[in-house]
């Protein structure tokens, strides 16, 4: 019929129409090209912590008149001059570099040095006790104790009265850690102005006084007006000397007298004056925390340096 053959034709249109769109090749769309964006380069990895340095010793030393001449003092990297009960003072020596096979006479230990101590990372403490209520503070304290009480054969009683008369082997004391990273010694030429010439200077405690000669080429320290002499090292002396004012209150603790302790704090800041090559220079120290050692700048803001040797610090009560 005719109606069909009308369909037919269409169908056979639409399929030959089909095929040529079938077999019609596909036309290619071009695309735009982006150049990639840049990548920042990736951040170098921090470098690493520096290490440690050599273990840490410290020994609290007796500075009684009677306790004198020191043995070991000279060989110390740091030594600090520290107030006690009953206006007098003791010392704290800082071994690193050099550890003397004998240090003292040695004395018991005090709140101001658990404040001091943990700026050189874990140090061994060597000394002869402590009141029994501050035992506990050093137990939780970042020093190895090594006591009298602890290790009672590293210490033995030389000539002289008690208790005036004991004495460390260094060689059987546990090692403290490495010396912290974070407590550098700067050393270096003296900064080029701020210096003011001086040849002595002295500073008093109620019953005791500390006192600093310059020689040409050194500070000679004296102790109560006599010169301070050692047994293995004759002459104390120092390369650099820094006066630094610290806070000192009365602690919670008393010696075997009923004296209250007083407590000078290490941690903050303040003014300072430094004695290197002759020459005074006044500065400002600080500590901003008890892990964190001690950096001393020049009233510039420059760091204030040290000359190359034995460096004594006398904590001096603040005005």
């Amino acid at each position: 019929m005719w109606v069909l053959r009308v369909i037919g034709t269409l169908v056979s249109a639409v399929v030959l129409v089909a095929g040529a769109l079938a077999v019609q090749p596909t036309g290619t769309v071009a695309l735009p090209i982006i150049d990639p964006v840049p990548q920042p380069a990736p951040e170098p990895p921090p470098p690493p912590p520096p290490p440690p340095g050599p273990p840490v010793l410290a020994v609290k030393i007796d500075n009684a008149p009677q306790a004198r001449p020191h043995t070991g003092t000279g060989a110390a990297d740091l030594v600090y001059v520290e107030p006690v009960e009953a206006g007098i003072s003791r010392l704290i020596g800082i071994f690193a570099s050099r550890v003397p096979p004998v240090v003292g006479p040695v004395r018991s230990a005090r709140q101001t040095d658990l404040r001091l101590l943990p700026q050189f990372g874990h140090p061994t403490l060597a000394f002869s006790g402590a009141a029994p209520e501050l035992l506990p503070e050093i137990g939780r304290a970042p020093v190895t104790d090594a006591s009298q009480r602890t290790l009672p054969g590293a210490f033995h009683r030389g000539p002289g009265v008690m208790p005036h008369n004991l004495f460390a082997r260094t060689d059987r004391l546990p090692p403290g850690a490495g010396w912290s990273p974070a407590a550098p010694l700067v050393f270096g030429p003296a900064p080029a102005a701020g210096g003011v010439p001086t040849g002595h200077e002295e500073i008093a405690y109620l019953h005791a006084r500390v006192g600093f000669d310059w020689d040409g080429a050194r500070w000679l320290v004296s102790m109560d007006g006599q010169p301070y002499v050692t047994t293995d090292s004759g002459r104390g002396a120092a390369s650099t000397v820094v006066l630094q004012e610290v806070p000192v209150v009365s602690s919670p603790f008393q010696d075997i007298a009923g004296n209250v302790s007083p407590f000078a704090e290490t941690v903050g800041g303040g003014r300072a004056v430094v004695l290197r090559d002759g020459q005074k220079f006044n500065a400002y120290w600080n500590r901003p925390a008890p892990e964190v050692g001690t950096t001393y700048t020049t009233e510039a803001g420059e760091p204030m340096t040290f000359a190359p040797g034995q460096v004594w610090v006398v904590l001096v009560p603040r005005a």
